[in-house]
């Protein structure tokens, strides 16, 4: 047999090995699965997937040209930094963000819609209120501020966002229920602080702070940095409600989004809203009609009234 047959039998059985070890080095993983290569598509990972807003707001790409465009992006920037930009109308540290994440498009109390559904009647007010009287009551209660001037830019600019996000909703709209956030169902007589203050030191403190103050992930949750008596999340329900569809927003100490319990978010909310916070001088004249609900967090004059007749 002579040697350059042999050589180049040699050199196959080389060429053979060295492609099976770039095979099993390159093409397989430690696991035995299919790598991929640079050429080849990435599987996709597999995540939770949320339900589509049935009314997908347009992108703020797609803003129109002009007076029009630029008083919402003004809007945009007023509902995300309102504490900073308008902090001539702002008392504390909230924005509208604070509870309308993500331009109110985004993971909590979606606002998509909202400027559709006014005029609307309000049972606390007593009356029907247009859009800018619902926004003027956030300045006044949970940025315990002063109302934005009806014929203002910056309210002009917050109505056009509200308007440019609710674009793809009829006009006839009532309801919102892809937005509806349920308040927090239990025995209010049966409410413990105590157990609420445990809690909230396990799954709240360290992003809102032992005395409540906040921080840098972490908004104030009383004191007077924080919204007054009179704002919606002073009521237990309304409070809880949010704290068990929406906190803690990153898991803590066991606990993530949508783990309380009704009762453990109502004990959490009773203990926030037992803290010192601004009061709102003009609570008494809330539902004129007698018909506060049973967390209102404080007596008003046809609440008295009534009370009086019994």
């Amino acid at each position: 047999m002579s040697k350059f047959f042999i050589s180049s039998v040699a050199a196959i059985v080389a060429t053979i090995a060295l492609g099976f070890t770039v095979f099993f080095l390159f093409v397989q993983d430690s696991k035995g699965q299919p790598a991929v290569s640079s050429g080849a598509s990435a599987p996709m990972e597999q995540t939770e997937t949320k339900p589509e807003h049935p009314y997908l707001p347009p992108s703020m790409d797609d803003v129109p040209a002009g007076e029009e465009g630029e008083l919402i992006k003004l809007g945009l920037k007023e509902h995300n930094e309102t504490s900073t930009v308008l902090d001539g109308y702002v008392g504390n540290k909230l924005s509208c963000a604070s509870c309308h994440a993500d331009g109110g498009v985004g993971s909590s109390l979606d606002l998509v819609g909202i400027s559709k559904t006014y005029p609307q009647y309000n049972p606390r007010a007593g009356k029907v209120v247009t859009i800018q009287d619902r926004i003027n009551g956030c300045f006044k209660r949970s940025m315990n501020g002063k109302p934005l001037p009806l014929d203002s830019k910056e309210m002009k600019a917050m109505v056009a966002y509200y308007n440019y996000i609710s674009t793809n909703v009829p006009d006839d709209t009532k309801e919102r229920p892809w937005a509806k956030m349920p308040k927090a169902d239990g025995d209010l007589t049966k409410l413990n602080v105590d157990a609420g203050r445990e809690l909230y030191n396990k799954a709240c403190i360290t992003c809102h702070g032992e005395g409540g103050e906040g921080g840098a992930t972490g908004l104030p949750l009383w004191g007077e940095k924080s919204y007054n008596i009179g704002a919606g999340m002073a009521r237990v329900r309304t409070a809880g409600g949010f704290i068990k569809k929406y906190m803690p927003k990153a898991p803590m100490a066991g606990y993530e989004a949508g783990s309380f319990t009704d009762e453990e978010a109502l004990n959490i909310a009773a203990y926030i809203n037992s803290m010192t916070r601004p009061d709102f001088p003009d609570k008494i004249y809330d539902w004129p009609k007698g018909d506060a609900p049973d967390d209102a967090a404080y007596e008003t004059l046809a609440g008295k009234k009534a009370a009086e007749k019994k």
